[in-house]
């Protein structure tokens, strides 16, 4: 298999023996219990507190965080740096990523890369590949991580890992939530904290699973690697929920295009976030498809497909 076929910037063989097919799924009681607390709290405390400015709050805060922290902050900057901006920004971004609830900056590069290198090979784990029962795999997805017998160093580039305001989100990426829900309290009372902290949690949790399971399932595909496990498809009609995340096979095609959406009729709200933030003179450096070097394993599948 080519080298620069299974090369993720941050993971590196540790042996001969390192390979994304043997290992074992085990509960993680961390992040387990932070769903299922959360979980709890949603599903009585949403009923019981109940109101039209809760929900909305919720419904707003889930989009500012989605789509500005975990799309364009983690994603599309932290983890592909597909795009440069101020420092001070690129932390405000960083923070609404943390904020979504899924863990600290450190963790959400070692769950993306350690996916992203697993699926590069010809086999890898069941975990990595979203194949399972839907049952199966929310379990494992939500409560679960996987233990590799021959796992890949993981390395984190220095200018990253010595950033103390990263350092210190990640050791306190639950806590990030408090100075939200003192704020929500004052304004509306415990139902504000409870539709803004733990129903937002909670949906963006469940919603970045199912858009994992169908995008990497079900859809349409206009790219084709070739030796990769896992193939990405792309999920019309969903790019508005999904802040752009939808468009995943444009994604395994260009890892590191800034613009998720490709096609005209793509829906992509975290593009048009960076073009807007362009716009104001805050983004610069905006790579697309077309800036990519070229991979021997991506092929079109349809042969008028042209990016933009």
């Amino acid at each position: 298999m080519n080298a620069a076929q299974l090369e993720v910037r941050r993971m590196h063989p540790a042996s001969a023996l390192t390979n994304p097919l043997e290992g074992e799924v085990v509960w993680s009681p961390v992040k387990s219990l932070w769903f299922t607390s959360h979980l709890l709290i949603a599903i009585i405390g949403g009923w019981l507190t109940l109101s039209t400015g809760a929900v909305m709050l919720s419904c707003v805060f889930t989009v500012l965080t989605l789509c500005l922290g975990h799309t364009v902050g983690l994603h599309r900057l932290l983890i592909h740096r597909s795009f440069k901006c101020p420092r001070w920004l690129e932390y405000v971004l960083v923070h609404l990523g943390t904020v979504v609830g899924m863990g600290g900056p450190f963790q959400m590069l070692y769950l993306h890369d350690i996916r992203d290198w697993a699926q590069r090979h010809a086999k890898c784990h069941p975990f990595f590949t979203d194949q399972r029962p839907m049952w199966r795999d929310a379990l494992w997805q939500l409560h679960c991580e996987i233990r590799l017998n021959h796992p890949p160093v993981f390395e984190i580039e220095r200018e990253v890992r010595g950033e103390r305001f990263y350092r210190f989100l990640q050791r306190t990426w639950m806590l990030q939530q408090l100075p939200y829900a003192v704020v929500f309290y004052l304004l509306g009372g415990i139902g504000w904290v409870v539709w803004g902290i733990s129903v937002r949690i909670v949906v963006s949790l469940i919603g970045h699973w199912l858009i994992g399971y169908f995008a990497h399932n079900h859809g349409e595909r206009d790219w084709h690697l070739e030796g990769h496990a896992v193939q990405g498809y792309n999920l019309p009609h969903l790019g508005l929920i999904t802040m752009g995340e939808c468009w995943h096979n444009n994604h395994h095609a260009f890892p590191d295009s800034a613009r998720l959406g490709i096609k005209q009729a793509q829906h992509d709200p975290g593009w048009w976030a960076l073009r807007a933030l362009s716009c104001c003179g805050l983004i610069t450096h905006l790579k697309l498809p077309a800036d990519l070097p070229s991979r021997p394993e991506r092929f079109p599948l349809n042969p008028n497909h042209t990016t933009l």
